[in-house]
């Protein structure tokens, strides 16, 4: 479980360290940064992928993504007293995140290319520095893999500190390139970690949704991040996975209802009968909200629970009548998996935040930072460039 979430520099969030729990819920008005939020841990997770340095370039690059204001706030510019103005920067322009889970932290550090305004990639971030350590926060006892510029250095079985890439390059992080059984295998067991983990923020449910027609399916533990492949996904829970557990999720949501999917030719359809109803509906039939209740069913019970899953406004087309049921179905699945539940259904976080084993945030703007406010922040160090 992942104890420490870690985000500087990125957008409205200028120095932001949250203790995560079971079940973490964050809220807010619009424009709180709960987007800006939701997008840093997809960033994180992107790193492990190879992917974070296109993600920033797609943003615009990383000064469109860096935070606008001031480096730091003096206390006349908090109170009112003098417009919130530039100072002199003591710090280089970074942005950083991270996150330390019950056996190990990781943290990246991104800055400006050396060869800004002198290259046709200048938009491309540079990966200035990383860590990999054991506990809870950084230190130079506990760290087992680092990385400045393009040299990158693992803990040995000797206790020793040797360089495994002496020439990686600025876009490629350690966690992709020295990850190895023999002498990064705990890079590699929290690149595998962070590629695990889940996202679900555009499951469609218009007339074209992808989940709404016959699809070529194979036994999927994982839905898609489209949710394309619902069919056959509610077809592997039924078959290895908790079936029990989706028979009841249905009927909570929809008393007296039960799916079905059907083959023809290798195409997977899923159908609803609903009490009342003559015939099943075929998945092209049901409302936005029934098949987005299905969607989110079909990711939450996964056969193969993934160690994170971020849900960002799973509210989103229900009817307020569902989102108890959904809140039921996330706590259900959070006794496999870590949830982080982003969402400004008043219902649902009221619902979530009565279970052990959840925190809420409630995030907010003060001069154009997203704060929030915590009862105990954790320890949290940076790797030094």
């Amino acid at each position: 479980m992942i104890l420490t979430l870690a985000v500087s520099g990125y957008r409205s969030l200028r120095d932001l360290v949250l203790p995560l729990d079971r079940i973490t819920l964050v809220t807010g008005a619009n424009g709180s940064g709960k987007s800006s939020l939701y997008r840093s841990i997809r960033l994180l997770a992107e790193v492990a992928q190879g992917q974070a340095i296109a993600s920033l370039a797609a943003e615009g690059g990383l000064q469109s993504t860096l935070w606008a204001g001031p480096e730091a706030f003096s206390r006349r510019m908090k109170t009112g007293e003098v417009p919130v103005q530039g100072t002199v920067r003591k710090n280089v322009v970074s942005l950083k995140l991270g996150f330390a889970d019950e056996d190990y932290g990781y943290a990246i550090d991104l800055g400006l290319p050396a060869d800004a305004g002198r290259s046709l990639f200048s938009m491309d971030p540079e990966i200035k520095a990383e860590a990999l350590w054991a506990g809870e926060a950084l230190s130079r006892s506990n760290e087992i893999a680092g990385r400045n510029g393009p040299t990158a250095r693992v803990l040995n079985s000797q206790g020793q500190r040797i360089p495994v890439y002496q020439n990686l390059a600025r876009f490629d992080s350690m966690m992709t390139h020295a990850a190895d059984p023999k002498d990064g295998l705990e890079l590699l067991v929290m690149r595998e970690r962070m590629r695990a983990w889940r996202f679900y923020d555009h499951l469609r449910t218009d007339r074209d949704a992808p989940a709404r027609f016959p699809r070529i399916g194979t036994r999927t533990p994982v839905l898609s991040a489209d949710g394309g492949d619902l069919a056959a996904a509610l077809q592997t829970i039924l078959e290895i996975g908790d079936e029990v557990a989706l028979g009841e999720a249905i009927d909570d949501a929809f008393p007296g209802a039960s799916i079905n999917v059907t083959v023809n030719e290798g195409y997977f359809e899923l159908f609803m009968t609903q009490r009342g109803l003559l015939r099943p509906l075929r998945s092209s039939e049901l409302s936005d909200g029934t098949l987005r209740y299905l969607l989110l069913t079909a990711a939450l019970l996964s056969p193969r629970p993934a160690p994170l899953i971020v849900l960002n406004e799973p509210e989103t087309s229900l009817h307020p009548d569902l989102l108890e049921p959904l809140a039921r179905l996330i706590a259900r699945a959070a006794e496999k998996t870590q949830v982080i539940v982003v969402s400004h259904a008043h219902d649902l976080v009221g619902t979530l935040a009565e279970l052990s084993g959840c925190v809420r945030y409630d995030l907010r703007k003060e001069l154009g930072e997203t704060v929030v406010d915590a009862e105990e922040l954790p320890r949290w160090n940076w790797p030094k460039r």
